[in-house]
């Protein structure tokens, strides 16, 4: 259950709340069969189920209150995830969510409250990630565990509750959180499809937006089965010694395969791909650098999405552009005819702590439970 008001940033979520998960029977929302078995066993109008889901799912009540009208609540589990710790940003909107799985691992939320009114979510898809890209301290974590589309969509759930009780709507969902997405894609997919089904979420598939390193293959199987979905790729560098050093992935999907990918989308769906670059001083900030990626896309429906570096203590070598190398990287971009914009991050005070915090202890768990470096289902 996400509890109401905030938290300090860093305290624990309070043990005196009810836990509800660990007393209810396992009957998720997310499980249809079980959920028409249980209709048809209590002799249930199918609108009792719909009237359920639409509390939860889309006006985003709390748990009593979604309850309150079901005829056998005591019979539901509405949360696969438990949330560990909250964590709130001083400097702007931005509030990260620790959850804790069946399985006793960590992952992270982020709730991004955009200067607009506009309200992000940023989802996670693993504990950890086999990327293993240098920049990210997920990576570094040194496991990779899927998530179930449950837990995926738990995330969801608990977050637009929090979201309710605020009176804000939540707009957009991005996989960008924890994990390369196209790493757990069957999950992934099954999400998606609980996300945009008019009789769950009823989001819009154009506000959801899934991030990958470049699994070509599966990149292309994802337009095809969610052709409004938008696609990002972190590019990083259109140098592929670089893009090597940076993303080990990337020994698998060369530049030239991913460039063909990017194009067979732009045949294939109505939506711009966004082309995530990560701007590192010294390493692929240069004016060649620019010049290069200008002529990498040339051709191709993008908008180029310029991400200043947070550094993270695995990697000390390497740093962030200032602005002044930031803002000629853009003049570049834009001068040669690409929509370009500067992402500037929220929760900066919040981010380093938290993910310090996930790495640890889910490293931990992970010995006891004998899967470091595997990829399993919780």
């Amino acid at each position: 259950m996400v509890p109401q008001g905030h938290f300090r940033q860093g305290r624990p979520v309070d043990s005196r709340q009810p836990q509800l998960m660990s007393t209810l029977p396992s009957i998720s929302p997310f499980d249809q069969q079980a959920i028409e078995q249980l209709r048809r066993e209590l002799r249930l109008d199918p609108q009792h189920i719909r009237d359920l889901r639409n509390a939860l799912l889309k006006r985003f009540k709390a748990d009593e209150d979604a309850l309150s009208e079901f005829t056998a609540p005591h019979r539901l589990a509405l949360h696969s995830l438990s949330l560990f710790q909250r964590c709130d940003s001083s400097l702007d909107g931005a509030t990260k969510l620790l959850m804790r799985t069946r399985a006793g691992m960590l992952i992270e939320t982020v709730i991004l409250r955009i200067a607009t009114g506009r309200t992000t979510l940023c989802v996670s898809s693993q504990v950890g990630c086999a990327a293993a890209c240098e920049f990210c301290a997920t990576g570094k974590m040194g496991i990779a565990r899927n998530l179930s589309y449950e837990e995926i969509l738990d995330q969801v759930l608990q977050a637009g509750q929090l979201l309710a009780t605020e009176d804000r709507r939540l707009r957009n969902i991005v996989f960008m959180g924890m994990g390369e997405p196209f790493h757990n894609e069957d999950n992934l997919y099954r999400a998606i499809e609980f996300l945009t089904s008019p009789e769950f979420f009823n989001i819009s598939p154009t506000k959801i937006l899934v991030s990958t390193v470049g699994v070509t293959d599966a990149m292309l199987r994802c337009v095809d089965r969610f052709p409004q979905v938008n696609l990002a790729l972190s590019l990083h560098s259109v140098r592929q010694e670089v893009r090597e050093q940076l993303i080990p992935l990337a020994t698998k999907y060369s530049l030239d395969e991913l460039h063909n990918t990017v194009t067979e989308i732009n045949r294939r769906q109505p939506t711009t791909v966004m082309i995530e670059y990560l701007m590192l001083a010294g390493t692929n900030d240069s004016h060649d650098d620019a010049r290069e990626l200008a002529q990498w896309l040339r051709g191709l429906d993008v908008h180029v999405n310029l991400i200043p570096y947070n550094p993270i203590d695995d990697a000390p070598q390497l740093s962030g552009s200032d602005n002044v190398a930031i803002d000629a990287f853009s003049y570049t971009m834009r001068e040669a005819g690409f929509k370009t914009t500067v992402r500037y991050s929220l929760g900066n005070d919040i981010a380093a702590a938290c993910g310090q915090l996930v790495r640890r202890e889910n490293r931990e768990i992970a010995k006891g439970m004998d899967v470091v470096g595997i990829v399993s289902q919780d």
